[in-house]
């Protein structure tokens, strides 16, 4: 990768200098790095929020109450895990659903860990494994919080104008990726 990105910016360089704008590329790579500083700083704002609300939730048993209200559906999905990997993959699934974007990682690497120790053979993973990968890849995201500040830190007149097609978008890719490992796992016995 390092070698495909010095590639470019040689000849992005080169480039410059032969048609003679070598003051435009330079100002595009200071407004570029400008605009990359903002959008973290936004979306860095956005991320601790969004963390610290999952803290108060889990500090507060508003998480209990989650993880009880979805446990039928995490039950279906995870069969045999236990309660603590559970946990973890409720809070993983609450925050994605909420559209926490990568708040959500913490709970969903330690969920992972949890499912890791309980896989009897650590060099395949297990059915709940990729079950986890599958959600939490194509995850239905509620309130798409990371799109929509992107939207507004890039200027967007309407950056809530996309809700619905993310809700359209992530409920097919989350019914397609659990009906497609649950249909791997039929075809190899472990149900």
């Amino acid at each position: 990768m390092n070698y495909i990105w010095s590639a470019m910016i040689i000849v992005s360089v080169v480039s410059a200098v032969i048609t003679g704008r070598v003051d435009e590329t330079v100002n595009a790579v200071f407004e570029g790095a400008s605009t990359a500083v903002t959008t973290l700083i936004s979306f860095a704002g956005v991320m601790c929020f969004w963390t610290g609300i999952m803290k108060i939730a889990e500090k507060s048993g508003v998480s209990a109450f989650i993880m009880k209200l979805i446990s039928p559906f995490v039950n279906f999905l995870f069969p045999g895990t236990g309660q603590k990997a559970k946990g973890y993959i409720s809070m993983n699934m609450t925050a994605n659903i909420l559209g926490m974007g990568n708040a959500a990682t913490p709970m969903g690497m330690l969920a992972a860990e949890e499912l890791d120790r309980e896989n009897p053979s650590p060099l395949v993973p297990s059915k709940n494994m990729c079950m986890l990968v599958v959600l939490n890849t194509t995850s239905f995201q509620l309130i798409p919080a990371t799109i929509i500040s992107l939207r507004a830190a890039a200027g967007s007149a309407e950056p809530m104008s996309v809700i619905l097609p993310i809700w359209l978008a992530s409920a097919v890719a989350a019914a397609v990726g659990i009906i497609s490992v649950k249909l791997m796992y039929m075809s190899k016995g472990s149900g």
